[in-house]
């Protein structure tokens, strides 16, 4: 099994169809949902991203990531064979447990064949062997099984779909097309149970999804990035994300989203906020021993125009998530904690000082440059 997914990880990473055949994100495009929140065949890379911060009665705590990626790897005249490969189907699954302080991950790869992976409008499933996600109206339901745990967890939506960036797509580069189609649901109240060896916790918390579509890779010189997503006490929530150059700068392409208390959200530049890296202390780092790649894990945010002056730490520094095969990117995912202050908040936003909450941050590139294309 784990020669045939590398083996199935290098036709993921080095596509074996040219670009030409899928569309390019551009602007201008008209967004429909339910629609969009499922498959969307004529871009080659798309990925479903849950991520969440949940909670037992008697304080348990875990964050978890449930992510379904398809890639394309070319369009067949020919639809004789369910076992005729024009997608592949990638999901990763983890879970903190942050009381416990253990990480846990797994991976799978398949093809769609006869019902093995795909997404379906019409069902309203996601799905990857016994990994799926459930759409009924606005409550989505994750399930998964793995080897030492498992989750059943009901989505309930909380506040409209944000698309990020400006004109419909967040741009990623200078280039024609070096975009993304980009949606998420920043408040998903999160309600259900989690095994963890033999053992069933009910939890509540809020959840996260990320939902990209698009076809151009990253440009050369960008060889990763980092992500984050903030759920604040004061019902707000904030999505930055800054990619990082190989001649150690970042990118002016670089954005966020801050969406208020009522869903509104607002479209914020490179320029528009700090997420800087605290690693002045060891205990600000963290070194991988199976990659040998150092992480901070203790980060600065300010957005001055929303007064937000904010520090991110983790109370697990151990989640990295290595994957089978050179050519797959490792990358830490794992859940966070928000401790700061909001100064001058902006009308009809809710002040709470001082200001907490939890989310995720995402770190790619710290092994090895990310490469996402040929």
């Amino acid at each position: 099994m784990k020669s045939e997914l590398a083996a199935l990880l290098i036709l993921v990473l080095l596509p074996g169809a040219a670009t030409a055949q899928y569309r390019a994100a551009s602007p201008g495009y008209r967004y429909s949902f339910p629609r969009d929140h499922f498959n969307h065949p004529d871009f080659q890379t798309e990925w479903w991203y849950y991520t969440g911060n949940v909670k037992s009665a008697s304080g348990q705590a875990f964050g978890f990531q449930m992510t379904f990626f398809r890639q394309a790897v070319r369009r067949s005249q020919s639809q004789d064979s369910p076992w005729v490969i024009e997608d592949l189907y990638l999901a990763h699954l983890a879970l903190s447990d942050l009381s416990g302080g253990k990480f846990y991950h797994s991976e799978r790869l398949n093809r769609a064949g006869p019902g093995i992976a795909g997404v379906s409008q019409e069902s309203g499933r996601i799905w990857n062997g016994n990994w799926q996600i459930l759409w009924e109206g606005n409550r989505q339901t994750l399930e998964a099984v793995a080897d030492q745990w498992s989750l059943r967890l009901a989505l309930d939506t909380r506040k409209p779909p944000v698309v990020h960036g400006q004109q419909g797509i967040s741009q990623k580069g200078a280039g024609s097309g070096q975009a993304s189609h980009y949606i998420s649901l920043t408040r998903l109240a999160a309600a259900g149970t989690i095994e963890v060896s033999g053992k069933v916790y009910t939890v509540e918390g809020a959840a996260w999804m990320d939902h990209e579509f698009f076809t151009h890779p990253l440009a050369p010189e960008q060889v990763g990035w980092d992500w984050l997503s903030l759920q604040l006490n004061d019902q707000t929530e904030l999505m930055l994300f800054r990619l990082r150059r190989q001649d150690g700068s970042l990118d002016p392409y670089s954005a966020g989203t801050y969406v208020d208390a009522s869903g509104m959200s607002q479209h914020l530049s490179a320029r528009e906020f700090t997420l800087r890296p605290l690693e002045d202390r060891r205990e600000y780092r963290w070194t991988s021993p199976s990659t040998g790649a150092t992480y901070p894990i203790r980060w600065q945010v300010t957005v001055p125009s929303l007064g937000l002056e904010m520090e991110i730490s983790t109370r697990l520094p151990q989640q990295e998530v290595t994957t089978s095969g050179r050519l797959a990117p490792n990358y830490w995912e794992g859940a966070v904690e928000i401790t700061g202050t909001r100064g001058n908040a902006p009308v009809n936003s809710p002040v709470t000082s001082p200001l907490t909450g939890a989310g995720y941050l995402e770190m790619t590139g710290y092994d090895r440059p990310v490469r996402l294309g040929p």
